[in-house]
């Protein structure tokens, strides 16, 4: 790895001299190398987009969501597509809130009997929330919502070993402090053997955090005045994500990086430079999306220990041994 970012630092600093004019052809696109989006028989985007945009929560206004909902409208379709159609059991979705995946499986996987997880805040109690949905066939609905109020890398699931066909785990990861696998291991609790986990998180290696590093911008994320859970804590590239799931015994099913929305361009850097030092590293290219998408099956047990890679400072005897 060392030659490559030799490479790149030779390249920034004298690009006419280490770089020919075919190098500077254009910066990767990482659209180029992840599966199609699939939209829902019957359905397209503008339908979709148009109910999910309208929805409000409680007392919320009409609308308030709006920005969110067409930001991460492709992050939702494709959490939606990791269920085959037909696919029918009980279904845990932890952070559920604001329910953009939860509407799009009520209507296109009824098969799916959903309960949900949400965390605002210790103190808070679990209740019901209302939505007002115009439906995606344009029925408006108002749709209550019970959920529990769960911390869930520190508390445990109110739920009997086993209850559940299905967990998602949708941007949840990120937003762990310092328990990111006592979390998957009480949702592998509550998981059946053999029962698939479908989790989503940043990729810390997207195109957009390669461009940001080089350029001297900071890839970290905002303190956030709902405190430590409203920031991203700790991003996962997709080699980490996969060791992480190995440990807790989840054997993966699918993996792969998609965008949901565009990059941020260089502003500085030749976008030629940069593909052509990441075009170094085999594979590199697909593994530059925004967003990891993948689905797990609950397979065996987990290792025991925590994973050294990810944990330090910790007692000797809570750590993985060494083989």
């Amino acid at each position: 790895m060392s030659g490559v970012i030799g490479r790149l630092l030779r390249a920034l600093r004298s690009p006419s001299q280490t770089m020919d004019a075919s190098c500077s052809t254009g910066l990767l696109d990482p659209r180029s190398f992840q599966p199609a989006l699939v939209y829902p028989d019957g359905f397209g985007r503008h339908a979709l987009l148009d109910a999910l945009t309208a929805v409000s929560i409680g007392n919320s206004t009409r609308g308030e969501l709006r920005a969110y909902a067409e930001g991460d409208f492709e992050r939702f379709l494709r959490t939606l597509d990791l269920f085959p159609a037909g696919v029918s059991g009980r279904l845990l979705e932890v952070g559920a809130n604001p329910y953009f995946t939860t509407l799009l499986l009520r209507r296109f996987r009824p098969g799916l009997e959903l309960s949900f997880v949400n965390y605002f805040g210790p103190g808070a109690s679990s209740g019901t929330q209302t939505l007002v949905f115009p439906g995606f066939d344009g029925t408006e609905e108002t749709i209550d919502l019970p959920f529990e109020n769960v911390n869930v890398e520190a508390e445990q699931l109110p739920y009997e070993a086993a209850s559940f066909d299905y967990v998602i785990f949708c941007e949840v990861l990120e937003h762990m402090t310092n328990e990111p696998v006592a979390a998957l291991l009480e949702l592998k609790r509550v998981l059946k053997p053999g029962g698939t986990m479908v989790l989503t998180t940043p990729n810390a290696a997207r195109l957009e955090n390669v461009i940001a590093f080089i350029e001297g911008r900071n890839m970290y994320d905002q303190y956030s005045g709902y405190g430590p859970y409203g920031r991203h804590n700790r991003e996962y590239t997709r080699h980490e994500l996969h060791m992480l799931m190995e440990h807790c015994g989840f054997d993966v099913e699918i993996s792969y990086t998609a965008n949901v929305h565009p990059d941020l361009p260089p502003q500085v850097v030749d976008p030629g430079m940069i593909a052509a030092v990441l075009r170094q590293v085999p594979n590199r290219e697909h593994d530059l999306g925004q967003y990891l998408f993948t689905r797990w099956v609950n397979s065996r047990a987990a290792k025991q220990g925590l994973p050294r890679w990810l944990y330090r400072s910790h007692p000797e005897h809570r750590m993985e041994t060494v083989q």
